[in-house]
């Protein structure tokens, strides 16, 4: 919870419930700098410890538009690598907002580990 959402979301308003496991479900939801409200959610499709994650993911405000996300960690000489893939959009305006707000996220956790 240290390092994750976007840059101008009001720390203490991310909650996260995780029933990491394949099956399971999770929701995360934040409030934005501006006020705005934003919830996400999916279930965990393929959970393999210290190798990969794979889960849908959709908006509340749109959930019939669930796109797929996998993480995948690999051992590197200087630690790991992880590598994010996330697929199945409805439209390149959706691919391109999630490109936008999830490399913020992983220059956040960039930030946190180094």
């Amino acid at each position: 919870m240290q390092w994750f959402g976007p840059p101008n979301m009001k720390p203490a308003t991310l909650q996260a419930d995780l029933d990491v496991r394949t099956g399971g479900r999770f929701r995360v939801s934040f409030v934005s700098g501006d006020g705005e409200y934003f919830e996400a959610g999916g279930s965990y499709r393929e959970v393999v410890p210290n190798e990969r994650l794979v889960f849908t993911w959709a908006w509340h405000s749109t959930p019939e538009r669930e796109s797929l996300v996998t993480i995948s960690f690999k051992p590197d000489s200087a630690g790991t690598l992880l590598v994010f893939h996330h697929a199945q959009f409805a439209d390149e305006t959706a691919r391109d907002n999630h490109q936008r707000g999830w490399s913020s996220f992983l220059d956040k956790l960039d930030a946190f580990v180094t």
